[in-house]
């Protein structure tokens, strides 16, 4: 607190006060007494000019406001004749010493006792403002001696000692002023710069709470001055510094979910390649072993050569339909297949799907609920939606279970159609509901091997939604799971 703000403003106070109080002082020491003096020439010449003015022959002449003049400024007049032998006004008792001062000065026999300050001279009158020193009572007077326009002679004293004694009262006053005027000045001045400065040390506080990221800091001390607006700014950096510093974090955290994507992109390409490789290995194993059996003729009777074909055909079969399944996910996913949004009859599609489907209904003896009598208007791409259904229905009848059942449903809300494909049988652990759209992700690997599943039909059917900026998930139930998709509504 040494090099404190508060005693730097106290000490430059004071040190200003203690400077003008000190001027003061000295002007007063040096120029106080001659102001009085050129203040009292001034009362003489005004006295002067009235008397002058009023042409006095005896007391009853001279007005009362000029007696109250006189008594105001401690002036003291005589008037007398011009043979200097009859006084016509005097208003002090000592006019008599006056009378024969007045004439001595007149006749030149005072002049070593008297200083001419200023001379004036006119036409019918003039007078001499002067120092004169008493010798009997070593007393000074400045005083005006004068010949008047009516021939008269008046001389108006003013003592200067009391010029003199009010000079030194006034300095002393002002010192003693001064002096508590200085020491009040301190209080005040530290009282002040205490109020000044505890707001800025609520300021330093809050930045360095602001520099160690605590943002919870407030100035709180309000104000309408600079000082209040400073906080204020304060405040409102406090809150876009937190604001910036969470979107950092924020962009922070997108960077590292995109990092990892990128890592689990490039996982996935490679267990891609995996599984292509995984998935075709086996029919072209089969495929070479039957066609090199065929052509050594390590059956050669017709049915075992039939069975062989079949094999090989079947295999091929397989491995188109995978290959076809890939280059079609390939297209939606690149987006170099064109959607065709038009208006269609969801219900009609889905019939249409369970018709085609009948024969491998009956096989894996399924029952199939879906009691929609009344048109569903939706819009869409009639021909992926199609094949969407056709994926979902397939899924569930490769994992039917339990009472083998299929319930097909359509809800209508808030403008869209959602269609759930709901079959019993085991739930999906949850770790692997979200990764079950992932090609060639499979979450029981021996069942979807023995019905020749690639895992890739919900990867298509998640393509196809995207692709018509639609949804699509699965949800557990007790019994079974449901695999739903959603659709705008056509009025």
């Amino acid at each position: 607190m040494k090099y404190s703000v508060k005693r730097k403003i106290a000490v430059a106070f004071i040190g200003v006060m203690t400077v003008a109080l000190l001027g003061v002082a000295i002007l007063n020491y040096a120029f106080l007494g001659t102001y009085y003096t050129y203040q009292k020439v001034d009362t003489l010449k005004q006295a002067w000019n009235v008397l002058d003015r009023l042409n006095i022959q005896d007391s009853d002449d001279v007005p009362m406001s000029f007696t109250q003049f006189c008594a105001t400024n401690n002036l003291k007049v005589l008037i007398v004749n011009s043979y200097l032998n009859d006084k016509l006004y005097a208003n002090t008792i000592d006019s008599e010493v006056m009378q024969i001062r007045l004439a001595g000065i007149l006749l030149g026999m005072e002049g070593r006792n008297t200083t001419v300050l200023e001379r004036v001279e006119k036409e019918d009158c003039s007078y001499e403002i002067q120092n004169f020193h008493e010798t009997q009572m070593n007393l000074d007077y400045l005083q005006l001696v004068g010949r008047m326009s009516n021939r008269t002679y008046c001389m108006v004293q003013c003592p200067i000692d009391s010029i003199t004694d009010a000079a030194a009262i006034s300095n002393q006053f002002y010192t003693y002023v001064g002096i508590v005027a200085i020491i009040l000045g301190a209080v005040v001045i530290w009282l002040v710069t205490s109020r000044i400065v505890r707001p800025i040390k609520e300021l330093t506080e809050i930045s360095k709470r602001m520099a160690a990221l605590d943002f919870d800091a407030r100035y709180v001390s309000g104000g309408e001055d600079e000082i209040g607006e400073l906080g204020n700014n304060f405040n409102k950096m406090s809150d876009k510094l937190e604001l910036a510093i969470s979107e950092l974090k924020t962009a922070n955290m997108e960077l590292q979910k995109d990092i990892e994507k990128k890592t689990q992109v490039d996982e996935m390409r490679r267990e891609f390649l995996s599984n292509v490789t995984h998935e075709l290995k086996t029919p072209l194993a089969l495929i070479q072993g039957y066609a090199e059996g065929l052509k050594d003729n390590v059956n050669e009777d017709q049915e075992s050569r039939d069975f062989y074909c079949d094999v090989i055909v079947d295999e091929a079969s397989k491995m188109n339909e995978m290959v076809k399944k890939l280059l079609n996910l390939n297209q939606l996913e690149f987006g170099n297949d064109q959607v065709t949004m038009e208006r269609f009859d969801l219900a009609e599609v889905i019939r249409g799907v369970l018709q085609s489907s009948a024969i491998l209904i009956e096989q894996k003896e399924a029952k199939v609920v879906f009691n929609q009598q009344e048109p569903v208007m939706v819009w869409g791409d009639e021909f992926k939606v199609e094949e969407v259904i056709t994926n979902y229905l397939t899924n569930a009848l490769n994992h039917l279970d339990y009472d083998r059942i299929i319930e097909i449903d359509c809800k209508t809300e808030n403008g869209v159609v959602a269609t759930s494909v709901f079959n019993t049988g085991d739930p999906i652990p949850e770790e692997d509901i979200d990764k079950i759209w992932i090609k060639f992700y499979k979450v029981d690997k021996a069942r979807t091997r023995e019905y020749g599943g690639s895992g890739i039909g919900l990867s298509i059917v998640k393509a196809i939604m995207d692709s018509m900026n639609q949804k699509c998930g699965a949800d557990n139930y007790e019994n079974g799971v449901a695999f739903w998709f959603t659709l705008e509504q056509s009025q």
